[in-house]
């Protein structure tokens, strides 16, 4: 039977009837149908992932460093500093053998219990994932295995698409055929995120519970790893009662992994962590020590570690600070600025002459305030010695005379001495110990370059030539400075000051003033360490130790004689606050063999006067030298005595008997540097360079311009500037203003 179109059907009787032509063509092509489809939804996803397996290249692990954190140290390599915390975070790198096997087993537990047997990837994490999506069940495991968050967090990002799941699935194969296990469990634990700002375990360790990631327990453990999942949603202190549902998920599953006794496991309890409050991932430098981090970031870059270095190589860094000191330091001056005006403020510079390692620093109690252990400043009469250095050097010795009388500079100007005392005609060691400015007035006009060579001479002894917002110091805008600059008119910092006492006190040898020690990474290699060397020669070693000799009084006659009759060379200065009659700078700097102090006290701002705890007028010979006094006494407690060489005379100058007006020079066969032999000499700073020519008699002002602007990096810059500003110095004019003290604007 058939039907219209001529097919043949089933007749009535159900018989078999021929297929039409569609029907058999249909037939046909289903097979190919079925491939094309398995192609395209097996085969070729299947090449896809073989190409882009053979494309992608893993790194090896120590390739993909992660930021953590650098540890800044003392010299006794255990005492923290400070930490330099990177962008992103909190970070310290632990090996796999530090952390205990019951913490990795509970990161497992928490996110990946076939970590040891899948392949990057698993099925069942995957199912029981989307199981817990459609019952709810917030603490099921998550579909990503250990390997692939370690891939996401390192390698190809969180982006919501399915390009990046797809490069994740194939870095994470890839990673664990190039990889050992071992190693992806210790690279995941050091970068995973807990929340608190803490990344990895170690981070994590401290930040809940203020331990090491070796001391953690069982509970512990569970409790951090249990975070993992949502860190700001099942920190106990933000919702207990969920961080409590993830710790027993946690522990259960360590049960069923077989690494917990059930028995043991019901007797433990969710521990308590740390108060949020009394944590802290950014503190990296507490009070004083944020400007001994400071000083270190800039050496290290000096010395050619980056800052990729330090943010990505876990630095450990070992300073030249010695506690005993640095305590002593601090507590100096705050048991000293506790009776003054509450805008005292102080800055305490030690460092070791025969090393030039920096011993002590501190440059005020505010990690991000002002350094006044790095400012510019007004010396007063402590640069006195620059221009007895210069005299030495140039044959004139510590037994010449000089008159105290006042000294009328080319013009109208007069410098007196402090309320106009005076000696008659003295030596210049006399003159050393009761700091007569005239008498050094007069000492410095003696000098070949006259003003010159005492800039020169400080500048040999290690004062900085250039500072921030300082480009040429110790100059009147760029030339020779005014006579001013014996008595402290132009500025140093602290730490100039306590460098160039060094050089004095090692016999005229300099030596790199330095902070960093040691450096190295967190599997120990050294990246850096300070080299021994001989130092430098600045100046001869009679001229340093006669420059010594002629300081030696001082301490006793500024009411600061070190305990125990301890051997020092030291000098008070004083710079005044204009014509107020008030005084703004006040320093003590001074030396033992062993170690050189410089300590400045002033205010806050540096254009308010400073007052003794009476009311009275600070002077160098007030806190500046009892600060000065009990860092050295506190820091030599257990040292040994020990004594300054002897100086020999100078003899080898030619000339007059002093006075202000002849030029001692050396003789040829006679004036050379002593006792030199091991050290590596070094030209004085500057005698390569033409003098430039003296000051004018009477240099032309505008009496219009106001004093005291431009202060160049002065903490306020109100009297760290003056005339020209551009060198943040005073003009003479602006320095000499006082008609009663003249230059007594420095005092002694």
């Amino acid at each position: 039977m058939t039907d219209k179109s001529g097919s043949r059907t089933r007749d009535d009787q159900g018989a078999a009837k021929p297929a039409s032509a569609g029907q058999a063509k249909n037939k046909r092509r289903w097979p190919w149908i079925v491939l094309a489809v398995v192609g395209v939804t097996v085969f070729l996803p299947l090449a896809i992932f073989a190409y882009a397996y053979a494309q992608y290249d893993v790194p090896e692990p120590e390739e993909l460093t992660n930021n953590q954190i650098s540890y800044i140290y003392a010299n006794d390599s255990s005492t923290q500093l400070a930490r330099i915390v990177p962008p992103e975070g909190n970070r310290s790198q632990v090996k796999l053998d530090e952390i205990p096997d019951h913490t990795e087993n509970a990161a497992l537990a928490a996110e990946d219990r076939e970590f040891w047997t899948n392949s990057g990837f698993s099925l069942s994490g995957f199912a029981r994932a989307v199981l817990g999506e459609i019952t709810g069940d917030s603490s099921a495991g998550g579909g990503s295995t250990i390997t692939q968050q370690y891939v996401k967090n390192t390698l190809v990002g969180d982006e919501r698409s399915y390009v990046r799941k797809a490069r994740e699935l194939i870095y994470s194969v890839k990673m664990t055929n190039e990889w050992s296990k071992e190693d992806i469990l210790n690279a995941y634990l050091n970068t995973v995120y807990f929340g608190r700002n803490a990344y990895g375990i170690q981070a994590a360790s401290n930040a809940y519970f203020d331990k090491n990631v070796e001391d953690l327990t069982v509970e512990e453990s569970a409790l951090l790893a249990g975070v993992i999942q949502a860190p700001s949603a099942l920190d106990p202190a933000v919702d207990e009662n969920a961080a409590q549902a993830r710790w027993n998920y946690v522990m259960d599953g360590l049960v069923d992994m077989g690494e917990l006794d059930a028995a043991e496991r019901a007797g433990m309890q969710m521990p308590q962590t740390r108060e949020q409050g009394e944590y802290s991932a950014y503190t990296e430098a507490p009070g004083a020590n944020g400007h001994i981090k400071n000083q270190v970031i800039r050496e290290l870059g000096e010395v050619g570690i980056t800052e990729e270095d330090v943010n990505t190589r876990g630095l450990r860094i070992t300073t030249t600070i010695d506690m005993n000191v640095q305590n002593a330091g601090i507590d100096a001056v705050d048991t000293n600025l506790a009776p003054l005006q509450d805008d005292a403020r102080a800055a305490a510079v030690t460092i070791e002459p025969s090393t030039g390692a920096i011993r002590g620093y501190f440059g005020g109690h505010e990690e991000h305030g002002w350094d006044y252990a790095n400012a510019p400043l007004q010396t007063g009469s402590t640069f006195k010695i620059m221009a007895l250095a210069a005299g030495l050097q140039q044959g004139i010795s510590l037994d010449t005379n000089y008159s105290s009388a006042p000294y009328q500079l080319p013009g109208s100007q007069v410098v007196n001495n402090v309320n106009g005392s005076g000696c008659g005609v003295c030596s210049l060691r006399e003159a050393t110990k009761k700091s007569y400015n005239t008498s050094f007035i007069r000492l410095q006009e003696d000098l070949k370059n006259t003003t010159q060579d005492t800039a020169d001479m400080a500048h040999a002894l290690g004062v900085a030539r250039s500072l921030p917002g300082i480009e040429k110091t110790l100059t009147e805008n760029g030339k020779q400075p005014y006579e001013g600059i014996v008595l402290g008119q132009y500025q140093s910092r602290p730490m100039d000051m306590a460098i160039a006492m060094a050089t004095l006190a090692n016999q005229g040898v300099w030596h790199n003033p330095h902070f960093v020690e040691k450096v190295e990474t967190i599997s120990g290699e050294v990246l850096y360490e300070h080299p021994t060397d001989k130092g430098e020669r600045r100046v001869g070693q009679q001229v340093a130790n006669n420059v010594i000799d002629a300081m030696r009084p001082v301490a006793a006659w500024s009411n600061g004689a070190l305990a125990g009759g301890r051997e020092s060379a030291s000098k008070t200065g004083t710079a005044q606050l204009g014509d107020t009659g008030y005084n703004k700078d006040t320093w003590m700097v001074g030396a033992t063999p062993q170690l050189a102090t410089a300590v400045w006290v002033g205010t806050a701002e540096n254009t308010d006067a400073i007052f003794n705890a009476y009311g009275g007028n600070m002077y160098g010979a007030g806190a500046p030298t009892q600060i000065w006094k009990s860092i050295l006494d506190t820091s030599l407690a257990e040292a040994d005595y020990e004594t300054f060489p002897q100086a020999a005379p100078v003899r080898y100058g030619t000339g007059g008997a002093g006075g202000g007006a002849t030029y001692y020079a050396p003789t040829e066969d006679t004036y050379a540097p002593t006792d030199s032999e091991g050290v590596e000499e070094a030209p004085a700073e500057g005698e390569e360079e033409q003098p430039s020519q003296p000051a004018p008699a009477e240099p032309s002002r505008n009496p219009n311009e106001s004093p005291g602007g431009g202060g160049g990096n002065a903490p306020s810059g109100g009297n760290g500037g003056g005339n020209g500003g551009g060198d943040g110095n005073p003009s003479l004019e602006d320095f000499l203003e006082d008609p009663q003290g003249g230059l007594a604007d420095i005092l002694g």
